[in-house]
């Protein structure tokens, strides 16, 4: 996609979103982190539903920890992968706790570090919570840049570099908002919306999704193929009894 696209990409999805965020609910950069781990491979609403309460009592490292991994497991018991989880957040807070203060560090080396944080975790902590003009590239934002022709790659590493590259300012803070918010609820990956997409003239994905009301009914091309099999098989038909 050419750069004054991009702009014109960007430009459209803020016009609609002005103020994106994630959708992960929490009260500071650690519970923030928590809930990114928690995320993988689970949906920010499940991870909300279980750390709503637990965040109400737990809102420090050192609070996890005491806690314990058994508690913090029963928990968090509806999100997948829970038993895995649950020792990564205990070990990260200890962490957290021995090496940086209980402090949420700064940097993605440092985010890196710690138990169960990856780099897609590291770059929504730092965007999020710190302001970084970072580019967490998950499921849904690889699938917007590659089907929309945005910044296409075969890894998250080389759609994440792209982006990195192509995204303009006043945009970059954003961008990975917009993206994941736009696959999640326009750019669906079994079938997206096409119809209601503000940025449907500049994707290159095709053919374009029609809106519902039209899904369901036959094209004129369909009914006249259609409605001439049926006359000849009522032709055939005649023509065999006589």
């Amino acid at each position: 996609m050419k750069r004054e696209l991009i702009f014109e990409f960007f430009r459209r999805l803020a016009e609609n979103n002005p103020s994106p965020t994630t959708e992960l609910e929490s009260g500071n950069p650690y519970q923030l982190l928590v809930a990114v781990v928690l995320s993988a491979q689970a949906t920010d609403a499940s991870v909300n539903v279980a750390t709503r309460p637990l965040f109400e009592h737990v809102k420090t490292p050192k609070q996890m920890v005491d806690l314990g991994e058994e508690r913090l497991r029963e928990a968090i018991k509806t999100i997948g992968l829970f038993n895995t989880k649950a020792k990564n957040v205990i070990a990260l807070s200890q962490a957290l706790i021995d090496v940086h203060g209980s402090e949420i560090p700064r940097t993605r080396e440092e985010l890196q570090a710690l138990p169960g944080v990856g780099r897609k975790t590291a770059n929504v902590v730092l965007n999020t919570a710190f302001g970084e003009e970072t580019f967490a590239v998950d499921t849904h934002v690889f699938r917007v840049c590659n089907r929309t022709g945005l910044a296409p790659g075969k890894t998250v590493d080389e759609v994440e570099t792209k982006l990195d590259k192509l995204v303009p300012q006043p945009f970059r803070r954003d961008a990975h908002h917009w993206l994941i918010l736009h696959g999640r609820y326009t750019c669906k990956a079994r079938l997206p919306e096409c119809w209601r997409c503000p940025v449907i003239d500049l994707c290159r994905y095709e053919p374009k999704t029609l809106p519902p009301e039209e899904r369901t009914k036959p094209s004129a091309a369909r009914t006249a193929r259609r409605a001439s099999s049926t006359a000849r098989t009522a032709k055939g038909r005649t023509a065999s009894t006589r």
